[in-house]
């Protein structure tokens, strides 16, 4: 029986593709489960549009992405923090700290889980 895969299968396929399976297995697992559509005319075209739409979506986001990092890439945060001797931060500069400055520059759209430190940043200087 030929399906098309709704969901990446590691055994099948990507998402799109046209597999055929033993009638059983359609019927009883990746139809029901929501993985696969049986191959009619109208799921094909069904699913070609659902797969277009997706990637315009995706290339949308990326477009937003890519200028949102370019706008942050000419934007320079401080945060004030208590120091220790020797330049050592007491605690460290958190995530949600660098997301409340962005926040107050008019980066509203970012959240702290959008941002991603190497390490911890838990000494006074400058960092990018």
């Amino acid at each position: 029986m030929k399906v098309i895969l709704l969901k990446n299968m590691e055994h099948l396929g990507e998402v799109g593709k046209i597999v055929n399976v033993k009638p059983g297995y359609a019927r009883n697992y990746l139809i029901p489960k929501g993985i696969a559509l049986p191959a009619t005319e109208e799921n094909i075209r069904k699913v070609k549009n659902m797969l277009k739409s997706l990637q315009e979506k995706a290339k949308r986001e990326l477009e937003k992405y890519k200028k949102l990092a370019e706008e942050l890439g000419k934007v320079q945060i401080t945060i004030e923090h208590e120091v220790a001797e020797e330049g050592k931060l007491y605690g460290s500069v958190t995530k949600a700290d660098i997301e409340k400055a962005l926040h107050k520059l008019g980066f509203k759209d970012i959240d702290k889980g959008q941002i991603k430190l190497e390490k911890p940043i838990k000494e006074v200087g400058s960092l990018k």
